[in-house]
Formats: C-alpha cells, sequence, structure tokens
C-alpha cells in the first residue's frame, strides 16, 4: 500500500468507502462486508468513510462494529453531517458518536455543499462552524472539511466563507474531468491551499467498463492494468490528490484495488492522451450522468429503483437492443410508476432530470 501525508499522519493512498457495501434482501450482508473490511486493514488500508445517510443509517454502526475489534489508532475514521437529513448537528453528532462506537472522529465533514445546500449550512442562526471547532478544541473532532457536488462558483462561495476547512472532497475521475468541470473544482481547491480528497473514482463503477473496443484498447496498452486501474493512476497523476476513496462491493474489487496501490504509478503523457480520447468517445455516447450514488431512492414514493433505471438508459443508448427494452418494461417498480413529483432530482448530486428519463424509457427514447 502506498501513502501520502497530510499534516503530521500517512493516510494510505486508497480509502474504503462504504456507501456501497455488499447487501442480502436490502440491509447490509455483514459477513461479506466484514470480510472486505478486514481485507482492506490487512492491506493497509487506514481510512474508513461513512456518512449518517449511507445504506439508509446503517453504515456508521457497521463500520463502528466492524472496526471494534482494531486498536482505534490503527485506522483513521471519516463521517459526515447533511443537513438535508436533519438539521441538528449536536444531535447528529452524539448519535454518530454511538453509532461508530468511538469518543472521536478523525475527519468530520459537512456533507454534499451544493447550489440547494450551502446556504442551509451557511446560515449564521444555525452556528455550524461553531460546533465544529467546538468539538475539534475538545478533540471530539481532529480534522474538518465538507464534500461537494456543486458547481465551480457554488465551490468558491462555500470556501470563502470560512477557513477552517482542512480538505475538500469532491466528484473527481477522467471523465468528470470535463463533463462535470471537476477540472475547474480541482483548481478552486488547489488555488486555496487544500488537498483534494476524491469520490466516485471509477463514477459508481461506470468506468470499470467501457465497453469491449475502449476496454480493449486500454488492455492492449497496458495488459498488467485492469480497465478500473486506469483511472486510479490517472488521479495518480494529479499532485493536490491525497485521498481516493473506492466504494467497494466485493473481494474482487478490494482485491484488484488493492493491487493497483501496491505501487505510485502516474500516467505517462502518452497513455494520459489515450485515455482522454477514450473518454471523448465514450463521453459521446453516454446519456445519463448518474453515478448511482442512490440519494435519490429513499424519498420516491413509488419505491423505484431509480439507478438501475439510468443505468438501463444509457445501456440501451449504447447498445439500441430493444429487446432488452421490451423484458425490462415488464418489471414492477419500474418507469410506469414514477409520479413525476421530482423528489429524486432535487436530492440528485447530478441535477439529473430523472422523471424526464423515466418518461423517455416509457416511449423507447433511448433507442
Amino acid at each position: 500500500m502506498i501513502y501520502k501525508k497530510f499534516q503530521d499522519i500517512n493516510l494510505s493512498r486508497l480509502g474504503m468507502g462504504n456507501m456501497r457495501l455488499p447487501v442480502s434482501r436490502g440491509r447490509i450482508d455483514e459477513k461479506r462486508a466484514q470480510e472486505i473490511i478486514d481485507y482492506a486493514m490487512a492491506q493497509g488500508v487506514n481510512y474508513y468513510d461513512t456518512a449518517y445517510v449511507y445504506h439508509s443509517g446503517e453504515s456508521e454502526s457497521f463500520l463502528g462494529k466492524a472496526l471494534k475489534k482494531y486498536p482505534r489508532d490503527s485506522y483513521y475514521l471519516a463521517t459526515k453531517f447533511y443537513v438535508m437529513a436533519n438539521p441538528d448537528i449536536e444531535k447528529v453528532f452524539e448519535e454518530q458518536l454511538r453509532k461508530l462506537d468511538t469518543d472521536y472522529i478523525d475527519f468530520y465533514l459537512l456533507h454534499c455543499v451544493n447550489e440547494e445546500t450551502c446556504d442551509a449550512y451557511m446560515k449564521p442562526e444555525r452556528k455550524y462552524l461553531d460546533f465544529l471547532m467546538e468539538q475539534k478544541a475538545k478533540g471530539r473532532i481532529r480534522h474538518i472539511g465538507f464534500s461537494s457536488h456543486g458547481k465551480p462558483a457554488t465551490l468558491e462561495k462555500f470556501l470563502n466563507w470560512s477557513d477552517c476547512f482542512e480538505f475538500v472532497q469532491i466528484q473527481l475521475n477522467y471523465l468528470d474531468w470535463t463533463m462535470q468541470d471537476a477540472k475547474k473544482q480541482y483548481e478552486i481547491i488547489t488555488e486555496h491551499g487544500l488537498p483534494v480528497w476524491v469520490m466516485e473514482p471509477v463514477r459508481g463503477g461506470r468506468l470499470a467498463s467501457l465497453g469491449r473496443k475502449y476496454d480493449d484498447m486500454l488492455q492492449a496498452a497496458k495488459p498488467e492494468w485492469s480497465v478500473p486501474a486506469w483511472a486510479f493512476h490517472w488521479l495518480m497523476s494529479l499532485d493536490n490528490v491525497t485521498m481516493i476513496l473506492s466504494g467497494m462491493s466485493d473481494m474482487d474489487q478490494i482485491r484488484d484495488n488493492v493491487a493497483t496501490f501496491a505501487k505510485e504509478e502516474p500516467l505517462t503523457k502518452e497513455q494520459a492522451m489515450l485515455l482522454m480520447n477514450i473518454a471523448a468517445g465514450y463521453q459521446s455516447k453516454l446519456a445519463v450522468p448518474c453515478t448511482a450514488c442512490r440519494y435519490c431512492c429513499d424519498g420516491c414514493p413509488a419505491g423505484i429503483d431509480i439507478p438501475v433505471w439510468m443505468n438501463l438508459y444509457n445501456e440501451l443508448s449504447l447498445t439500441k437492443d430493444r429487446k432488452r427494452w421490451e423484458e425490462a418494461m415488464k418489471a414492477e417498480n419500474g418507469p410506469a410508476e414514477c409520479i413525476g413529483c421530482g423528489q429524486c432530482t432535487s436530492h440528485c448530486p447530478q441535477s439529473i432530470d430523472v422523471p424526464g428519463y423515466m418518461g423517455r424509457l416509457l416511449d423507447a427514447a433511448p433507442l
């Protein structure tokens, strides 16, 4: 495992995200998830990221149990406060300490700063920063940051609000470098003198395979790398990236990722050019910028598994497979059940017009 210095500590370059743990019947499959955590610890991963809302509130409790058998100073815990889930930060923080079964949080983040939440975090009467700084003074929080899904102007506004932040977490990968203006976000954070934490490095699994044509091109260029490894090596090329989080759902994923992070190996100029050319071609065929974060699902009154259908839309856009569409339309809790309430879009970090895409699926628009 390779490490990078953050202030006075060494952080593993690969961090374990706990938003996409394996599930069984809608709940975290604790046996399989524990195996992943144990493997990560054994291989030197020392950063574990979760949040109040992950897995409908189960992620923190699971992680607290999963890490309890290890010395507290052998890993770093990160979790987040999300103003849209519960605006009472004092209550939430105490609940998080109980769930994680710990006396302190190493890295505490304000969660999902964007155009909808920015002003909610900045309301003077809520005194969120006062609370965070008070907890830091007591040693109950070691480092303060925030995660952002906002536009560059929103990110700049939030960074100018306070100088208490020590790191910023953004969605960053070679596809979003241009598609979601991640390049500008990276530059803004760097100009403010803060290190970058990366989420969605493989875009929710979307960059794990780009289709046979592009996969073959990458594997021909570097046979010893998997396709997902290219995304991580691209991130290693960015000097101001400190932490790269990956939400690993099975043992194959974590084994492959650990192998990738055995050596610091940024892309060469030729490799970077190849990858960005492939990204441009792939992006032109990608219809929906969904990362399967699942923030959209909890409030859906129809109980629709929205990321599944967004993934289908992209699949059909690429394959034009009418038979696949016909089979999918027979399923329950699909596009036909969408009432167009828009709760999903309001919770989506990408502001995807989910009801619009549901209607297009019904109309076979991606074919």
